[in-house]
């Protein structure tokens, strides 16, 4: 079986002589075709730079909102610790008292208590 005859029965072989018969249909053939390949190319080209632009600009704002967002965001974790911070010279019975004030205003659960009482340690003893 001759080579030719195998490769005109190949599927992708037709389909890609057809798409090459489709692009040679399709080139620009004049002036008027060659006016319109350049508009094109001079409007996919005003494009990126356009995107180009816009990008850097927004890039830029990000960068300058930087400082900012970042001020806002120490202030913010600064209230969140004086929310969480207890006082150092009460109890725990204070502690216990303001935390529970403090979850059920923010809408936590509450923590689980430890049992308080008294623990001894026994010895294991010796064989």
């Amino acid at each position: 079986m001759p080579q030719m005859n195998r490769d005109q029965r190949n599927a992708a072989w037709q389909a890609a002589h057809q798409w090459r018969a489709r692009a040679a249909q399709s080139r620009p053939t004049g002036v008027m075709g060659s006016v319109k390949l350049l508009l094109t190319w001079l409007a996919f080209g005003a494009l990126m730079i356009v995107g180009m632009v816009l990008g850097l600009i927004f890039l830029l704002i990000g960068w300058a909102m930087m400082p900012f967002v970042r001020h806002k965001m120490k202030k913010r974790m600064e209230q969140m610790r004086a929310e969480q911070a207890q006082d150092i010279g009460g109890g725990y019975a204070s502690q216990r008292h303001a935390s529970s004030q403090n979850q059920a205003s923010h809408g936590h659960r509450p923590h689980q208590d430890v049992l308080e009482g008294s623990y001894e340690v026994k010895d294991e003893p010796r064989h």
